[in-house]
């Protein structure tokens, strides 16, 4: 297997060179590197630490947390070497489940504080995708797909630990090769490899690239919405992990757009010569089903 020549973008960067590289990154690859995105590395270790004892936990105290309204905890099985953790929304208090203060009195304070650093990563970076597309930077704010500059958007944390190996499987398990639904995924792992994209999706037989760990940068997805906005200019990436026979716990951000929020193709992204090929659709909707 090798690995993926993916770019790398400094968000720290110009508005309108980074722009470029973005849209040139989006068009010919659907996914790339952050770095110089605004979330510290120490508090990215700190959320491996309190994933880490999360999972540690005896089953039974994980139970409780049971997954439900897309929050919560997700056991692995036989046949699933993978469990999981869902955040969403801050202000949608009453959703979220917390473990036990007396358990892991840091977790809460670490989610939260990741999640408010994530989040403005993702907005910061969606504004870019507007430049890219020769919108206004605001372009999916005023909209709705953002729910508005001073809202949050649809966002959820995933926490994933995948098991090296003793439920069952050999290191050449593959997990479930997809596109993300929602508009960009934020992507970092322990360090640990497994991760990879095939950047020609109907291209046969696939090619699958690794995608390396980088120290200090986020890797993004494309998703389905942007997309579908883009007329499919803009490629949501095919991804998938392999296991490599090694612990790896992985921290997934999702920015959707705003449920209500109608996803149609761009003006610019369409012509007589190059048809719309998604109907408009609410964004719910298409989540939903």
């Amino acid at each position: 297997m090798m690995a993926a020549e993916i770019p790398v973008i400094d968000l720290s960067a110009p508005a309108f060179s980074t722009a470029n590289l973005i849209r040139q990154a989006c068009v010919e690859h659907g996914c790339f590197y952050i770095v110089n995105h605004g979330v510290e590395e120490e508090l990215v270790a700190r959320v491996f630490e309190q994933s880490k004892q999360f999972f540690s936990l005896p089953l039974d105290h994980k139970m409780k947390l049971l997954h439900k309204e897309h929050r919560g905890y997700t056991p692995g099985s036989i046949g699933r070497s993978i469990e999981s953790f869902y955040i969403g929304n801050l202000q949608q208090t009453s959703l979220n489940q917390w473990p036990s203060q007396e358990v892991l009195p840091s977790w809460r304070s670490t989610m939260e504080s990741y999640y408010c650093k994530a989040l403005s990563a993702g907005r910061r970076l969606i504004s870019l995708i507007a430049l890219a597309l020769n919108l206004d930077e605001d372009y999916f704010e005023k909209i709705g797909a953002l729910n508005g500059p001073e809202a949050e958007a649809e966002a959820y944390i995933r926490l994933l630990h995948y098991y090296p190996g003793e439920m069952g499987h050999s290191k050449e398990t593959k997990f479930g090769a997809h596109s993300d639904y929602g508009m960009i995924t934020l992507l970092v792992s322990n360090g640990v490899p497994g991760l990879q994209v095939c950047r020609e999706n109907f291209k046969e037989p696939q090619i699958w690239e690794d995608v390396l760990p980088l120290k200090g940068a986020f890797f993004v997805n494309i998703g389905k919405m942007i997309e579908r906005w883009t007329n499919g200019m803009f490629r949501a990436t095919l991804h998938r992990v392999v296991l490599t026979g090694q612990e790896r716990y992985s921290l997934a951000f999702f920015v959707d757009p705003s449920p209500d929020c109608i996803v149609e193709c761009l003006e610019s992204c369409c012509s007589e010569s190059c048809l719309k090929r998604f109907p408009p659709i609410r964004s719910g909707d298409y989540i939903n089903r």
